[in-house]
């Protein structure tokens, strides 16, 4: 039987591994972020009525350049965009595919601050783009001066800031942003896929104007509950956009995601209700485990990364067999947990407590 070993792949391929993460089909799935919280009836009929209308037209392809849509997300984000700054794909991998395919490849580098999303290395092997790892501090969060340093040292072609960070949960605040921006000449990223949970901080899509190498990449798959959509969208100087058009796909956002999206944009605030509610409920599953004697780092996400566990792997294994999926990152001695319904977080506080201290088994 062939094997991976056996083909010629590319050199900066071999040995690599895809992305994933456990599916299961178990009743607490707490380990890849989603939003846990069902989509509004109201706005399920509005999307059903709308993919109905859509696919009575899908014999013709979908409008190649999406301007509807665009026009849609530019008004959802506000601050006076317009939809020549907006851009979408299938999800914001592919969003970040395509920023690497313009701007990325061979003799060029990507550059992000340790542990972060594990796409980012994955999405830079795919496109022959160097990846540079530069290990964030203890607490996790960035400096203004730490990540000056970082982007001036290794001069980047390309930089990802992700805020809040994937896995540790840690706020990007505005002034590292801006003091990246000037410190080098590249592409500069910031990755919000879980902007909407952050109370605290402002979007960097106000950080845009004057900014053309600025982008500012969100998803719809996190507060929204959109995750099985697969609509990501980035806001940009309209040169960007020009660029990302050089290397997408001919019509690669079907009639159907497009009509789903447009739809759920129209219901905005009825999508995000459960916002507020799932921020409580990481509070809560903080404070738990906080008092279970466990390290709880700052989140502003809706997930927290939780160190003290003595095994993580047999923590993780422990739960799964009780019907409780939550996340091995292999970060030492911690474990991630999607925070979910008040049902959810109950049965993960509890069943880590009958663990006994350090999650080993009582």
């Amino acid at each position: 039987m062939t094997s991976l070993s056996d083909l010629p792949l590319r050199a900066n391929l071999v040995g690599k591994l895809p992305y994933g993460a456990p599916q299961d089909p178990v009743p607490v799935s707490l380990n890849v972020n989603e939003n846990t919280h069902p989509i509004p009836d109201e706005v399920v009929a509005d999307i059903v009525a709308s993919l109905a209308a859509a696919v009575r037209s899908v014999n013709r392809y979908p409008d190649r350049d999406f301007l509807e849509l665009r026009e849609s997300l530019a008004h959802y984000l506000g601050h006076g965009l317009t939809a020549e700054q907006l851009w979408a794909a299938n999800g914001s991998n592919e969003v970040l595919q395509q920023v690497l395919q313009a701007f990325g490849g061979p003799g060029r580098s990507l550059l992000s601050f340790t542990p972060t999303y594990s796409m980012y290395p994955l999405l830079a092997s795919g496109t022959d783009t160097a990846w540079i790892d530069v290990p964030r501090p203890a607490d996790y969060a960035l400096t203004a001066a730490g990540v000056t340093a970082a982007l001036r040292e290794h001069a980047p072609d390309i930089a990802i800031l992700c805020g809040p960070n994937n896995p540790t949960g840690t706020p990007l605040d505005r002034e590292v942003i801006v003091a990246a921006y000037d410190a080098f000449d590249g592409i500069l990223i910031v990755d919000e896929a879980y902007h909407e949970f952050d109370a605290e901080r402002e979007s960097a899509v106000t950080l845009l104007p004057g900014r053309p190498r600025l982008l500012v990449s969100r998803t719809m798959s996190k507060a929204f509950a959109f995750a099985g959509v697969r609509l990501g969208y980035l806001a940009a100087d309209p040169a960007i956009i020009d660029a990302l058009r050089l290397v997408r796909l001919p019509y690669h956002l079907s009639a159907l995601t497009q009509a789903a999206a447009l739809a759920a944009l129209r219901h905005s605030g009825a999508m995000l209700r459960a916002v507020d509610d799932i921020r409580a409920e990481r509070d809560r599953l903080g404070v738990a485990l906080t008092e279970l004697g466990y390290t709880v780092h700052e989140s502003g996400s809706n997930f927290l990364l939780v160190g003290g566990f003595t095994d993580p792997e047999a923590t993780f294994a422990a739960l799964r067999a009780q019907g409780i999926l939550i996340r091995n990152l292999s970060v030492p001695g911690h474990l991630r947990i999607t925070a979910g319904t008040a049902a959810e977080t109950s049965a993960v506080i509890d069943a880590i407590a009958a663990l006994g201290p350090g999650g080993a088994a009582a």
